[in-house]
């Protein structure tokens, strides 16, 4: 009995020395949800944690009630460390485990939050979320990928945000622009 509880307390060990090894995935989810709770944007960077949709609104669920109505800025649930913010009917959100530093995770938040003030034009709110999603989802890419936090300065943020949407080359101005040439091409072949 002692040959066998001697590994397995040796293999505890050893994880639980793992698990308090510095690593560079330092974020476990992101997500924004509405007042009610209900979910607008979550992004899970470690598969095994919540592995279904189901999973991860329990989750979620469970964070909101225990922080929607608390004046804190991080909670520990089910655990996980997570900070959180409210701005007029949004709640934000960013979980790591137990043991990450929590002035990290409140970096990414705070990046999170002021990036998305600046894109929204300091109208953060649900409405105006929702209309700019595809920008938010720029957003939240820029600050973290795969759960490693990869800025958290909002000004480079919006720098590479900006960037990334001039690339594209069908932007509502240059349609514009493309309908008014045509206008004029059409209207000029006419009175030729």
């Amino acid at each position: 009995m002692t040959a066998q509880t001697c590994p397995r307390q040796h293999q505890r060990t050893t994880m639980e020395i793992a698990s308090l090894e510095p690593t560079l995935y330092t974020v476990k989810a992101v997500f924004i949800l509405d007042n009610d709770g209900n979910r607008l944007l979550s992004k899970y960077y470690d598969t095994g944690l919540y592995p279904s949709m189901k999973e991860q609104k329990n989750f979620e669920k469970n964070v909101f009630n225990k922080t929607h109505k608390a004046d804190n800025e991080i909670a520990f649930v089910e655990g996980m460390t997570i900070v959180y913010k409210c701005s007029i009917d949004l709640f934000f959100y960013v979980a790591g485990s137990a043991q990450e530093n929590e002035l990290m995770l409140m970096a990414v938040l705070n990046c999170l939050f002021e990036s998305l003030s600046q894109i929204l034009r300091k109208n953060v709110e649900r409405r105006s979320l929702l209309d700019n999603m595809d920008g938010v989802f720029l957003v939240v890419d820029e600050i973290i990928d795969g759960g490693v936090i990869l800025e958290s300065d909002p000004q480079q943020v919006i720098q590479k945000v900006n960037y990334r949407a001039d690339e594209n080359p069908l932007s509502e101005q240059s349609v514009a622009q493309i309908m008014q040439s045509a206008k004029e091409q059409i209207k000029w072949s006419i009175l030729k």
